[in-house]
């Protein structure tokens, strides 16, 4: 089945989301360098699946939201086709 690497791929996505707010240098950083940083960690992982546009950062009052959200499309059998939705968000505390 094509669907297990499709939830496999998901399970890097939020492990380095979840990872983010561990990094002293991410509550400094501009919305870009917040979008950038996210892409680069998830091309290390192998993740090729998510782009820049899947990536949205919103500010806040003390706090910035990154969002990871993207929808996975494949074939199972045939013309048999599967489309899967993910949405994943981590708040980080800015300085």
């Amino acid at each position: 089945m094509n669907v297990v690497p499709v939830y496999l791929t998901d399970s890097t996505v939020k492990s380095v989301l979840e990872d983010l707010p561990n990094d002293p240098k991410v509550g400094q950083m501009t919305k870009k360098e917040l979008r950038d940083t996210v892409f680069k960690r998830l091309n290390i992982s192998s993740v090729y699946s998510v782009t820049p546009s899947h990536i949205k950062v919103t500010k806040g009052r003390n706090v910035n939201i990154v969002t990871v959200e993207y929808e996975p499309r494949g074939t199972l059998i045939g013309n048999l086709e599967y489309i899967v939705h993910f949405k994943h968000e981590v708040k980080i505390t800015t300085r």
